[in-house]
C-alpha cells in the first residue's frame, strides 16, 4: 500500500481519496482553506457561515449529473447514502420532463437518475464521508512547491513543501487543486520541463441567483436544464433541502447584456422565458452572483513521450477543465481517479516512470475525448451567440453541429429522441452512440433538421434587449 497526498478538499479530491482509501493506500488530504465543514446535517450552516475563498465558484450554482452519481452509488456508496440523509434532491431527468414531451417511464429510465445540492452541502457531506473511510484532512496548510530526490534526470517528486517549512513525503502526489492549480510553476521550480497546456478563454459569462421554496417544493421541470436561446442560455438546477438555483449564460463580449448582474434586470430577462420564469418565483439565498474570467485548459505532464516529473499526477479540473455550464468536471474527474486507482492496483509507485507514462496514456485515452467534446460544443455555442449579438445566422461547414442542433429539437416532440438528447446532456452516452443507433439519424434529420434556431418559446434578441433596458 502506498502514501499518497492529495492536494485539495474540494469534490475532486475527496473523491479521489475516498476510492483510493477504499484500496487501503494511507490517504492524506491537504487543504489550504483553514475553515472546515459544518456537520453534514447543518446544511444552513454550510450555505451561510462556510468560507472556501480557494475556491471561487463555492457558492455558484451546482448540478451532479447521472453520470457521477452512477460512478458514486458503484464506488462510493457511503457518500450516496449520506447525501440523501443531508437532503440531497433526488431527481430523474426523464421523469421530470412533462409526459407528453416523454411518454410513460419504462425500463431503463432509471439510468437518469441522480442526487444533487448545492456545494457547500456537497463538501460537507463528502468531508465527513472522507474522514469516515480513514482519509486524513489537513486543513489551513498552504504548498508552495513539490520536493523532490534531488538526483533523478526527470525530476521525482517525493511530496510538497509547506509555507511553514514543512515537507510532508508521499509515494505519489495527486494534484487535485482545481481550476488554480499551481502545478506548471511547481514543476518549472524544480526544473522540470513544461508540460503541454492548452488554454483559452472559455468566452462565457454566468450571472446565478439561487432560491428557497417558500412552501417546501421544488419548480416543475418544463423542460432540459439546459436551454439555448437566442443571445443566452439559461440554466435551471434543483438543489437540495427545499433550494434551487437559475443561471443566465451570455457570451463575455456581449457589452448589452452585461447589465444582467443587476437583480432587477436579471428578473427583467427570466420573465420573458416561459419555461424558465416560474423558477425565479422563491425566496432569493442569494444575490445575482457573476462568474467571468473562466479558462478552458488542458494538461498533459507527458511530452514528447516522456515524463516531465514522475511521483506526480494531475486529476479532474487540475489536468483538464472546461466551461462550468455543461457541469462535467466532478464526474470527469471521478472517472480519472477510477483509472488512477486501477492504476495502482498493478503498478507500484516506485515504477514512477511506469506509473507516469500509464496514467498519461489512460487519461488520454479515456478523458481527453470528453474534454474535446465538450470544447468542441462550447465553441459552437460562442460562435452562435455573437452571430445572434450581431443579427446574422450562424453558418459553420462543420456538419456535426447542424445535427446535434436538430437533435436537441427532435427530441422535443419525440419521446425515444428525448431519451437520446438527455443521454448526452446527462453525460452517459455520446452523440456518436447515440446517433449510431439504426434509424435515429433520419428520424433527427425528419423531426429537427427543418426546426427553429430556436424550436423552444423565448424572446428575440431585440425583445430581451427591450425588456431589460
Amino acid at each position: 500500500m502506498a502514501r499518497i497526498l492529495i492536494l485539495g478538499a474540494g469534490l475532486g479530491g475527496l473523491a479521489t481519496a475516498m476510492l483510493l482509501a477504499r484500496d487501503r493506500h494511507e490517504v492524506i488530504v491537504v487543504e489550504r482553506d483553514p475553515a472546515g465543514p459544518p456537520p453534514p446535517a447543518d446544511t444552513d450552516t454550510a450555505w451561510n457561515d462556510w468560507q472556501r475563498r480557494g475556491v471561487n465558484q463555492f457558492r455558484l450554482p451546482h448540478f451532479m449529473l447521472p453520470r457521477w452519481w452512477q460512478q458514486v452509488r458503484e464506488l462510493l456508496p457511503e457518500a450516496g447514502d449520506a447525501l440523501r440523509a443531508a437532503g440531497a434532491r433526488q431527481v430523474n431527468l426523464i421523469e421530470a420532463l412533462p409526459v407528453e414531451r416523454r411518454g410513460p417511464i419504462r425500463p431503463g429510465d432509471e439510468r437518469f437518475d441522480t442526487v444533487t445540492a448545492r456545494r457547500p452541502v456537497l463538501e460537507a457531506v463528502l468531508s465527513a464521508a472522507a474522514e469516515a473511510a480513514g482519509v486524513t484532512i489537513r486543513r489551513g496548510v498552504t504548498v508552495t512547491g513539490l520536493a523532490t530526490d534531488g538526483h533523478s534526470r526527470v525530476p521525482r517528486v517525493t511530496g510538497v513543501l509547506t509555507a511553514d517549512g514543512i515537507a510532508i513525503s508521499a509515494d505519489l502526489t495527486v494534484d487535485c487543486g482545481g481550476r488554480r492549480s499551481a502545478l506548471r510553476s511547481w514543476l518549472q521550480a524544480i526544473g522540470a520541463r513544461a508540460p503541454i497546456e492548452e488554454r483559452s478563454d472559455s468566452g462565457f459569462v454566468y450571472h446565478c441567483r439561487h432560491f428557497r421554496s417558500r412552501t417546501g417544493g421544488q419548480p416543475a421541470m418544463l423542460t432540459n436544464l439546459l436551454q439555448h436561446y437566442d443571445s443566452l442560455s439559461a440554466i435551471t438546477l434543483p438543489g437540495d433541502n427545499g433550494t434551487w438555483s437559475v443561471v443566465l449564460a451570455t457570451a463575455s463580449r456581449d457589452k448589452a447584456l452585461r447589465c444582467l448582474r443587476e437583480p432587477a434586470r436579471w428578473h427583467a430577462a427570466v420573465a420573458r422565458y416561459p419555461l424558465v420564469e416560474h423558477w425565479a418565483d422563491g425566496e432569493p439565498i442569494s444575490g445575482v452572483d457573476v462568474l467571468a474570467g473562466i479558462e478552458d485548459r488542458y494538461r498533459r505532464l507527458v511530452a514528447d513521450g516522456d515524463p516531465v516529473a514522475t511521483g506526480v499526477v494531475a486529476v479532474g479540473d487540475a489536468w483538464a477543465c472546461t466551461n462550468p455550464s455543461v457541469g462535467r468536471g466532478a464526474s470527469m474527474a471521478l472517472i480519472q481517479a477510477r483509472l488512477l486507482r486501477d492504476l495502482l492496483r498493478e503498478t507500484d509507485p516506485a515504477d514512477h516512470d511506469k506509473l507516469a507514462r500509464r496514467f498519461d496514456e489512460a487519461s488520454t485515452q479515456v478523458v481527453e475525448p470528453l474534454y474535446r467534446a465538450t470544447v468542441w460544443n462550447d465553441r459552437h455555442r460562442l460562435a452562435e451567440m455573437a452571430a445572434d449579438a450581431a443579427g446574422a445566422p450562424y453558418r459553420t461547414d462543420d456538419p456535426q453541429w447542424p445535427v446535434s442542433k436538430a437533435l436537441l429539437a427532435a427530441g422535443l416532440v419525440d419521446p425515444d429522441l428525448a431519451r437520446g438528447y438527455t443521454s448526452v446532456a446527462a453525460f452517459i452516452a455520446t452523440p456518436d452512440e447515440v446517433l449510431g443507433a439504426p434509424g435515429v439519424v433520419d428520424r433527427v434529420v425528419a423531426l429537427g433538421m427543418g426546426a427553429a434556431q430556436y424550436p423552444q418559446p423565448g424572446p428575440a434578441r431585440g425583445e430581451l434587449l427591450a425588456a431589460i433596458a
